[in-house]
């Protein structure tokens, strides 16, 4: 799927921030990434094969970095792209679907005529932490009439065991991490 070199370039362009957004926490930045042209590009390119390995006519984005990762894959592999929004960002009909989070619960959106019976998707993230909003975005794709052939993550957070909480929605569609940390 994704070749050392690839990886290695990749992670290379990670950029721990200490402490942010709270004590305690070591955020994962990825802006150094998408401001290297060769390092985004390839991340496209891996991303955008996979997409057509699970044979995708749609692919979803999940606000906001998964937007800013989706987008381009779309465009280079030639397929629609579906935002996942905050509830309130969409204008006309949505399906909505509430989640939980570590301090209370969220919301996300998709137009309600944007998916449908036929559409084979692939749902793209910038990170899988805990699972909560991939599980959320997995069930308003079904709900929309559409089939999950795969989720893909730059980078997997394993210490929060997000892939366990998520592995029932998934429903035998394929994870893929190209970073596990």
């Amino acid at each position: 799927m994704i070749d050392d070199s690839t990886r290695e370039l990749l992670l290379s362009r990670i950029r721990d921030v200490a402490d942010y957004p709270k004590p305690g926490v070591k955020f994962k930045d990825i802006t150094p990434l998408l401001a290297d042209p060769k390092a985004f590009s390839a991340l496209t390119d891996v991303l955008a094969e996979l997409c057509a390995r699970y044979g995708a006519t749609k692919i979803v984005g999940l606000e906001a970095r998964g937007f800013i990762l989706a987008a381009p894959v779309a465009v280079r592999a030639g397929l629609g792209f579906i935002p996942v929004r905050k509830a309130g960002k969409l204008p006309g009909a949505t399906l909505s679907q509430s989640y939980e989070l570590e301090y209370g619960t969220a919301e996300m959106e998709v137009h309600a005529e944007d998916l449908g019976a036929g559409d084979r998707v692939v749902v793209i993230d910038d990170v899988l932490a805990t699972g909560g909003t991939a599980e959320a975005s997995l069930e308003l794709v079904r709900r929309a009439g559409a089939e999950v052939v795969g989720v893909a993550v730059l980078m997997e957070l394993g210490f929060l065991d997000g892939r366990n909480r998520l592995e029932p929605a998934l429903r035998g569609a394929p994870l893929d991490a190209l970073i596990t940390v």
